[in-house]
């Protein structure tokens, strides 16, 4: 390595000393006399410059054969209402920035094949030009105005309140993978959750003194309704993550100790997705982009996108936390027990059970 640093400096210096007699010699023929016309000219003054042509085709051609090539896979299909909208936003700012570096680059080479050194030569020289400086000025500055504008405009729609009938989701990272809190079926309002209740069983902390989380339930996937607007409520439980849903469009940090959170309207279904893909294993995913350890790679969960009837069908499967865990009634507040009482199950009885209260097992059955 060290003999190769030596061999890469002894090449720069060679390629600096010829540089400098290079820059030497044009700078005598520039504070040379009219006699100087008669110098022969560089021999590769005209070859550079045809060069310069041969570059400009060469180059917009590989670059437009680059871009349609990996058109397909630049952005994903959008599959919300705001993606579409950004996706616009995306073209239109590329199709500006690509109009104008042709524009300037296409220019640069021209100019460099027309102006290049002739004999007899004089180039004229301005001291000022205002009314160029005011094109390349104002211009540009307007184009960025409309640019910012747009964009702002967007990202107001994107960040605003989320809608009153919003599905209410919570999310939250942690090493390494996902907690889903859904809202419920009888009040679409999450309950309190506090970090201190966290334990093996309750995750998220869900807190049971607020009675608007008797009906919350967790899931091991997400799902969302097509055409009905979500709200993820995002935290996180230890370090930084991110909560990226691509083909919605949804990127948003999950930071601890600061919730933060992202609406949104998904506008294809699982099943659409499969069909506009081909592929009929497709499946939305919720990853995480935030490098948090060394499991940060498979920090994935799946996302479906269902038909607002079959979101409600799948919700309505699904037990409360309540339910499914009868020992947090415990930590319910006496004032809500009777409230609270409705999400546990009665235990299924057993023969000894019914001869012991003296009930047959049609009136216990009964009485459930």
């Amino acid at each position: 390595m060290t003999y190769l640093i030596g061999l890469l400096s002894v090449v720069f210096l060679v390629l600096a000393i010829m540089i400098v007699s290079k820059s030497m010699s044009l700078s005598k023929g520039i504070q040379g006399t009219e006699q100087d016309q008669d110098t022969p000219l560089d021999g590769a003054n005209n070859a550079n410059a045809i060069g310069m042509i041969v570059f400009l085709v060469l180059g917009s051609i590989g670059a437009a054969w680059s871009f349609l090539y990996s058109r397909p896979d630049l952005l994903p299909v959008a599959a919300s209402e705001h993606g579409l909208k950004t996706d616009q936003m995306f073209w239109v700012s590329m199709g500006v920035i690509t109009f104008a570096f042709f524009v300037t680059n296409a220019l640069l080479f021209i100019f460099s094949f027309i102006y290049r050194h002739k004999k007899g030569y004089i180039a004229t020289f301005y001291p000022v030009n205002h009314k160029l400086e005011l094109i390349w000025t104002v211009i540009p500055a307007i184009v960025m105005a409309v640019l910012v504008f747009t964009g702002w405009r967007t990202w107001r729609d994107i960040t605003s309140q989320a809608p009153d009938n919003a599905v209410v989701i919570e999310v939250t990272g942690h090493q390494f993978g996902w907690y889903v809190r859904y809202s419920g079926n009888d009040d679409n309002k999450l309950g309190n959750n506090n970090y201190k209740l966290i334990d093996a069983t309750n995750s998220v902390g869900i807190d049971f003194t607020d009675e608007k989380s008797f009906d919350d339930f967790t899931a091991n996937e997400m799902h969302l309704p097509k055409g009905v607007p979500v709200l993820l409520k995002i935290k996180a439980q230890d370090v930084l993550h991110s909560v990226y849903l691509p083909y919605q469009r949804v990127k948003m940090d999950a930071v601890p100790g600061m919730p933060t959170k992202f609406w949104f309207v998904p506008n294809k279904t699982t099943d659409e997705m499969r069909y506009i893909t081909g592929n009929p294993d497709f499946n939305y995913k919720l990853n995480c982009t935030e490098i948090c350890g060394s499991g940060h790679f498979g920090m994935a969960i799946t996302v479906f996108v269902d038909e607002p009837e079959d979101y409600a069908t799948w919700c309505k499967q699904q037990k409360p936390f309540l339910t499914q865990n009868p020992d947090f009634l415990a930590k319910v507040p006496e004032k809500l027990k009777g409230k609270a009482q409705k999400y546990i199950e009665a235990p299924a009885a057993t023969p000894d059970s019914t001869q012991a209260s003296g009930a047959t097992p049609a009136a216990a059955t009964s009485l459930r």
